[in-house]
């Protein structure tokens, strides 16, 4: 199987932890992977925001980038559900049926990370090791666009030494939502600021999600409260191994 990991703009630019982790973790658990150089932006902000037509040179670009391989994998529910759910919509605006069919052809093979290792992989016991007290925030696309259900928790579950629990109302959006958290400041940061007490209140180490761009929002506000608790993407988690604690090797 030919497995191509979609890096997203976030991870690229910002959190190359865990496109990295991703691309380590699949390896290890013998599947050919590749990070196609010629992939950008997947255009979720610019449809996000209504501009579909401006979106329509980047989901060519991702149709191409993403040709030819049997499976594509996204550390992000964000960028999973936009290749998935509105990547047709921009087709259909540019009235381009090559452009259809390549969407066509990519939707099925796009796969969230913890769909890919649950159902396609057919594993929920990866083999990693992270010996700390752990919470877990399910994005709002991963939750309400993907249906991801429990295969993220399932994954967590099954790593040894974790001290897993449950976020306090944990399917609350985190606020962050891409240019809502712009126009919105004032809702975003009170949004937040409950999924960051939230938080608090399970006592744990790591809050860990599938999203980077819900981790850089409620990380940020932690951060500046002082909280002491560290975000990590599930990839990254998924990665460490007994050997490699931090999951680099």
């Amino acid at each position: 199987m030919r497995v191509a990991v979609m890096a997203t703009c976030l991870g690229d630019a910002m959190f190359p932890e865990a496109p990295r982790a991703t691309v380590r973790l699949l390896r290890r658990l013998g599947v050919e992977v590749d990070v196609p150089d010629a992939q950008t932006c997947c255009g979720q902000p610019m449809v996000n925001t209504g501009y579909l037509d401006e979106a329509v040179p980047l989901v060519r670009t991702t149709v191409s980038a993403f040709a030819g391989y049997d499976a594509v994998v996204v550390p992000s529910g964000s960028c999973a559900g936009s290749v998935r759910h509105q990547h047709r919509m921009v087709a259909d605006r540019a009235d381009d049926a090559a452009l259809r069919r390549g969407v066509a052809d990519l939707v099925p093979r796009t796969h969230e990370l913890s769909e890919f290792l649950v159902d396609v992989l057919g594993v929920t016991d990866v083999g990693a090791s992270f010996p700390h007290r752990v919470t877990y925030h399910p994005t709002c696309h991963s939750l309400r666009m993907l249906r991801v259900g429990d295969r993220p928790l399932r994954l967590l579950r099954a790593v040894h030494g974790i001290d897993l629990v449950e976020l306090p109302r944990a399917d609350e959006c985190c606020g962050f939502g891409g240019t809502f958290a712009v126009k919105n400041a004032d809702t975003s940061v009170a949004m937040g600021s409950d999924k960051a007490r939230h938080v608090r209140e399970t006592g744990a180490e790591v809050l860990v999600a599938g999203d980077a761009s819900c981790l850089m929002h409620v990380g940020g506000l932690l951060s500046r409260q002082r909280a002491g608790v560290r975000t990590m993407h599930l990839a990254e988690v998924l990665a460490a191994t007994a050997d490699d604690p931090a999951g680099v090797g």
